[in-house]
């Protein structure tokens, strides 16, 4: 029997789901910081396992370069001279690019000859390049027209510019930054704080502003792909990426007989800036929460110059992913797979999903696999939780239900047998079918009030129900004054001939104390009992607002012929093939046959007593 809440529920949640999918992917990404959070923990493994280009390194400008620079030109920040020599040396050796990634923003009022000379050995070249910054909570009004910036600054208007838009950017100083190798340095992060992804121009009224690393890598020739941003790939760990010390490169350029190799930067993308805490340009990253904004941007050239920038999956790929897992975690249960294999198999599933996000990491795909994975976790739950309390509901029900016609310790015993007694659908079964009749109640509702007679009944139906329990069986129905009870279902019985000849003699001693108890009523009070042993449909029958567990057919119809027949001849009468099946337990006295109503051939009938010694 189907049971049509169960099946409900089940439509019900997986609807739920396949909404909050929807929502969660393309609405308030309510998984997304998990997502990405586990993701990062992905990334940082598959990082360590890279290798850093080693034609981009980093001049670090560390704390031992702070504390012994110091000591020679005073405290940070440091006369731009220093940087113009630094600048310098570097440029003889014949680099690809020199990237500071420093800012040189207000004039040094008390040492203008420094600035003059950054400004002459940066102009000189064309393979310098200066940060500026996007400053997103000033007052844009105070600023030029965007427009009006020289072509060299690559500023170009996207579809839906604003066309006298002004932004406010603090640049680096005026020469410098008139050479247009420039680049925003904003930093970029997601949602949840965290620098995934650097800008490959900003968007400013429409306008597109090139970042530092777009600047230098359009400049070199490399491909810079479309969009705004890029996901970068991280290779190795901070330490990892080729650096040397400011301090060290300085101090060997200062030297008249140089100790570092003379073509230590031929050919190499320099990137000049500090990974110093207490020049606060740390950030967090995927690799860690104070990761050196300097090393931010040379991955970033890295990444433009080797092409090898990370790519997200297409949008659909993350929602499709789901819904395949959910449909086949639901497909487990509708198919009855059971919470412990459906469970055991999404276990299996989860780690090698996550092993082919990791190897897809390789070909620079970042697929969400983390949340697929969570919500068909969520829906194995839902769903197991599900039919856990409706499981725990069709128990209660089914021990409220049988226990009308069960003995409880019977009842609960099936409830322990894991058996969902709901779905007890009508089989056929061999059932031993008793029928007792009470004797004389037309006449006693006769001479009594309805309420006496219902208490008189209630009280011997009570009486004869507990043996019929107290000997396995089970009670169908009352119909009147007649009790209808069966053995061999819902619980097998090998012996239900003889238990329920059993009962019927323990029903006929319980009689007999009865009728001492009625007084005056006993001498027109009797019952009749007839047993039969044979086929019958037993199961849940009726409709789907009204179900009772029952027996019918002709086995059921002979038993209640045979209890006809006792008037005048027994107070217990069983047919012949419930003789048979109870073997030499009994004594059984043959009262002959009789023919009944239904049947052609008379029916040879037995009335069983207890076995003398």
């Amino acid at each position: 029997m189907k049971n049509p809440s169960r099946i409900s529920a089940r439509w019900i949640i997986l609807a739920i789901f396949f909404m909050f999918i929807l929502v969660n992917f393309f609405g308030f990404h309510v998984l997304r910081p998990i997502e990405y959070r586990l993701q990062d923990e992905m990334v940082k493994a598959h990082a360590a396992r890279q290798r850093p280009d080693p034609d981009v390194m980093v001049i670090n400008i560390d704390e031992r370069s702070l504390y012994m620079m110091s000591k020679e030109v005073g405290n940070w920040p440091w006369p731009r001279s220093v940087h113009a020599q630094l600048l310098q040396g570097i440029l003889a050796e014949d680099p690809e690019a020199v990237v500071f990634d420093v800012n040189f923003v207000d004039p040094d009022l008390l040492r203008p000859e420094s600035d003059q000379y950054l400004i002459k050995v940066a102009t000189a070249s064309d393979k310098v390049f200066f940060p500026m910054v996007r400053l997103e909570h000033a007052d844009d009004s105070k600023n030029e027209p965007i427009k009006d910036y020289p072509p060299r600054f690559d500023f170009t208007p996207g579809p839906h510019a604003i066309v006298d838009a002004r932004v406010a950017m603090q640049f680096p100083l005026p020469p410098l930054a008139m050479t247009g190798r420039v680049g925003v340095i904003n930093f970029l992060q997601d949602g949840d704080g965290v620098g995934r992804r650097y800008y490959l121009y900003y968007d400013a009224y429409g306008w597109h502003i090139p970042s530092l690393p777009a600047k230098v890598a359009r400049a070199l020739g490399f491909r810079v792909p479309r969009g705004r941003s890029m996901l970068l790939n991280w290779h190795g760990t901070a330490d990892d990426m080729p650096h040397v010390s400011y301090y060290d490169v300085y101090t060997d350029f200062e030297r008249r007989v140089h100790i570092r190799s003379a073509d230590e930067f031929k050919n190499k993308i320099v990137v000049i800036g500090s990974n110093a805490p207490e020049l606060g340009d740390l950030r967090v990253t995927p690799l860690g929460s104070l990761y050196p904004g300097v090393y931010i941007v040379a991955t970033a050239i890295a990444n433009l110059k080797d092409g090898d920038w990370m790519r997200r999956t297409p949008g659909f790929v993350g929602p499709l992913l789901t819904a395949v897992l959910v449909i086949g975690v639901a497909l487990l249960f509708w198919w009855g797979r059971g919470l412990l294999t459906t469970g055991i198999l999404l276990f299996a599933i989860t780690p090698v999903l996550i092993a082919i996000g990791y190897a897809l990491l390789n070909a620079r795909w970042l697929v969400p696999v983390f949340q697929p994975l969570i919500i068909a976790w969520l829906f194995f739950i839902t769903m197991g939780l599900a039919d856990y309390f409706r499981e725990r509901r069709d128990r209660l029900y089914a021990i409220s239900l049988f226990g009308r016609f069960l003995d409880p310790r019977v009842v609960s015993d099936l409830v322990k047998s894991q058996r969902n007694l709901l779905d007890e659908s009508a089989t056929s079964r061999e059932l031993t079918v008793l029928f007792s009749d009470i004797r004389g109640f037309t006449a006693l509702s006769e001479t009594r009030t309805p309420e006496e007679v219902v208490s008189l009944l209630n009280r011997y139906f009570s009486r004869q129900v507990e043996v019929i329990f107290r000997h396995g069986g089970t009670v169908d129905k009352f119909i009147g004054d007649c009790i209808m009870a069966f053995w061999g279902a819902p619980v097998p019985d090998a012996d239900q001939a003889r238990h329920a000849v059993q009962a019927a003699l323990e029903m006929g001693k319980v009689l007999e104390t009865f009728r001492r108890d009625l007084g005056e009523l006993s001498a027109t009070f009797d019952a009749g009992i007839g047993i039969h042993t044979g086929g019958a449909v037993v199961g849940f029958m009726g409709s789907e607002n009204k179900l009772d567990y029952t027996a019918i057919g002709d086995t059921v119809n002979l038993a209640s012929r045979i209890e006809s027949q006792t008037r005048g001849v027994a107070r217990i009468l069983v047919s012949a093939a419930t003789r048979e099946r109870c073997g030499d337990v009994f004594d059984f006295v043959d009262r002959g046959s009789y023919k009944v109503k239904g049947r052609e051939q008379a029916v040879h009938l037995f009335e069983p007593r207890e076995k003398t010694i």
